[in-house]
């Protein structure tokens, strides 16, 4: 597979990188981001954190705004980050923000006009981990993250692949995106109107029927707009106590949605991702 190398910035030592390179899954072209530490440089392989973002962002707001860069250059941490949906004249798009480009909810589409691009599940567990594990110096110990929509996506992607990932947090993930108006809007487009397909891509439904566990954190900001009408991280915990399920739930008075919060904590998530790549 041809990847194109855009962008290159030196970073604590190590490089953080853009690449293009054409999808086969999503049919498309896609750019990645990916930081590689310093240890990097000197022959190591190095575990890999799955950055999943948001609702509107790319690979670049995390790379740009979250300071991660310094813990995982210290701990010898690739990151990468994909892109949030398919792109490009040719696919489906939605003049709202929460649907279409930039909003693909990291699920398989089963509905026209979106299922011939939007294929982001098997391009976030399979047709990049298989890049980035040919063509970076890197091991397939992995550990996936993501906010909000990409915290959805981190959370129900190594609850659905425990065998893939020793490890998961997430910032202000949509919890129960069967039912918050985020949620119910995409599975809709995208998935259609059978809510038992849904479940495959709710984490609270996810977590409480689980039983092979993959270790989990999660913050969330007390003073998030989102909170009590898209994120509902109660559902969430009732289903960790439900299915003793290894999730620490904190929650942080003051903080909000933004990047602001996520550089707050992240480190803590690096090093909380760090225990378990090593003993991985």
């Amino acid at each position: 597979m041809t990847i194109e190398n855009i962008s290159r910035n030196k970073s604590f030592g190590g490089w953080h990188k853009q690449y293009n390179h054409h999808s086969t899954r999503l049919n498309c072209q896609m750019r990645f981001a990916i930081y590689l530490p310093p240890q990097t440089l000197t022959g190591a392989k190095v575990p890999v954190l799955y950055w999943l973002p948001g609702l509107t962002c790319s690979d670049e707001n995390f790379m740009q705004k979250a300071a991660a860069q310094r813990i995982a250059a210290e701990l010898g941490i690739a990151i990468v980050a994909p892109d949030t949906s398919p792109r490009g004249d040719d696919v489906a798009d939605d003049d709202s923000y929460d649907l279409g480009k930039g909003a693909g909810f990291y699920v398989n589409a089963t509905q026209a006009p979106w299922k011939s691009h939007y294929q982001m599940y098997d391009y976030v567990v399979s047709e990049l981990p298989d890049l980035i594990e040919k063509t970076f110096p890197v091991t397939q110990q992995r550990a996936i993250a993501g906010h909000s929509m990409g915290g959805h996506g981190a959370l129900t992607i190594a609850m659905r692949n425990p065998e893939r990932y020793c490890s998961v947090s997430a910032f202000s993930p949509i919890s129960n995106p069967m039912n918050c108006p985020w949620g119910e809007k995409a599975f809709s487009a995208y998935l259609g109107k059978d809510k038992e397909a849904w479940r495959q891509h709710d984490a609270s439904e996810l977590m409480r029927s689980s039983t092979q566990h993959v270790p989990a954190l999660v913050d969330q900001g007390e003073a998030d707009d989102f909170l009590a009408t898209q994120l509902k991280p109660e559902a969430l915990l009732a289903a960790s106590q439900a299915s003793n399920y290894p999730l620490q739930l904190r929650q942080h008075e003051g903080y909000d949605h933004s990047y602001y919060f996520i550089a707050s904590f992240i480190e803590e998530h690096l090093r909380f991702h760090s225990e378990y790549l090593k003993a991985g």
